[in-house]
């Protein structure tokens, strides 16, 4: 502080070096990353509607949570909640894990996970591949206590990826997902979607969908499908945001047990709940069409555009769906692709297995 004349100055300027260096790193990296693929899913030629998956399994880090991961780390450094030495916590013992240990360790920088004990070896050798360190608790709903407790006690800084991913995104454009979407549309035969098909997980992918439709003025309609004990559909259809089940979903990366901040209920035109497992059935059965394994998000989300492709061919509509394709099934070799690990949680696929295949011949869907 330096006074004269009466008036106070507390003068924090200093060298931006670190900042503008760390900017200019993931830039670098986002540049020397095409954008990801829009894959034709294979439908029947005469339905002329074309389905269409964002393929975000192809990020360097394997998921959909890389865009995210980037958004938190940009937005974290230009508010100056990140700089030079900070140790950068997260609650997550999923993807935006692995995709924040990666840039922690572009930028030099010590990330922690904050994660139940039970998380899966699998996950915890993806985060620690990327340098990061898992964090322990018994004790899941206390994830972000615990999170927020080893900030402070490090002088670090909580992403809180809930809180911020609806925020982080300049949901305008910027080549986010949503405006990438539509750019690779522009030469199909149907370029403007009449549906376009996401699961929630923080919310914020969703959230920059429903603002971009809006923003750009599209018809397009957003279907938000949420798995079993998720929050989030019974927060939007009773209109509150302190809905909670208080129960984990059982298809990773997506649900939650409380409607999060990053959720955003007015920019989603319909919501829909997927058993879990009809998400696994239709994660296999995708899988089998595109010769390649998908995630049981990828599933969920496959199950609802398939549904809305049913009704555009019962109403006599011709056009386009698109879905996202989120991260890879190599992770869930030990859960969803095991028959085993799928009859002890009492799934049934046959099922959800009869009506995927009553839709591939015939177009129908139930209900």
């Amino acid at each position: 502080m330096s006074e004269g004349d009466g008036c106070s100055v507390v003068d924090r300027s200093g060298p931006r070096d670190w900042v503008d260096n760390a900017v200019r790193l993931i830039d670098a990296d986002t540049q020397r990353s095409a954008d990801t693929h829009l894959l034709r899913y294979p439908l029947p030629p005469e339905w002329d509607v074309q389905l269409y998956l964002k393929d975000e399994s192809t990020h360097i880090t394997g998921s959909l949570k890389h865009r995210l991961a980037r958004s938190l780390f940009l937005y974290s450094i230009c508010n100056g909640w990140i700089t030079e030495g900070t140790t950068v916590i997260e609650a997550s013992s999923g993807s935006t894990a692995v995709s924040e240990a990666y840039f922690a360790q572009l930028l030099g920088l010590d990330f922690v996970a904050v994660m139940p004990r039970t998380t899966s070896h699998a996950k915890i050798a993806l985060i620690e591949a990327q340098g990061g360190r898992c964090h322990f608790i018994d004790r899941p709903p206390e994830i972000y206590s615990e999170a927020r407790r080893l900030a402070a006690e490090t002088g670090g800084h909580f992403m809180d990826q809930f809180t911020h991913a609806e925020r982080a995104t300049d949901w305008r454009g910027n080549n986010n997902i949503a405006e990438s979407i539509f750019r690779q549309l522009e030469q199909e035969t149907h370029p403007v979607p009449e549906w376009i098909v996401m699961s929630a997980g923080t919310g914020g992918t969703s959230a920059t969908l429903g603002r971009f439709i809006r923003y750009r003025r599209h018809a397009t309609r957003l279907l938000v499908v949420d798995p079993e004990n998720s929050a989030f559909f019974g927060g939007y259809d009773t209109g509150s945001c302190d809905y909670a089940t208080g129960m984990p979903s059982r298809i990773e990366g997506i649900g939650r047990p409380r409607v999060e901040p990053s959720f955003v209920g007015q920019v989603i035109d319909r919501m829909m709940r997927v058993p879990d497992a009809a998400s696994i059935a239709a994660m296999r059965h995708a899988s089998r069409a595109l010769g390649r394994r998908v995630g049981g998000s990828t599933g969920t989300n496959l199950w609802g555009a398939f549904a809305v492709v049913a009704q555009m061919l019962e109403q006599g509509r011709a056009g386009s769906v698109v879905t996202v394709l989120c991260d890879g099934g190599e992770r869930y070799a030990d859960t969803y692709y095991d028959d085993e690990w799928v009859a002890a949680e009492g799934l049934d696929l046959a099922g959800p297995a009869a009506i995927l295949d009553t839709f591939a011949r015939t177009g129908s869907w139930p209900g």
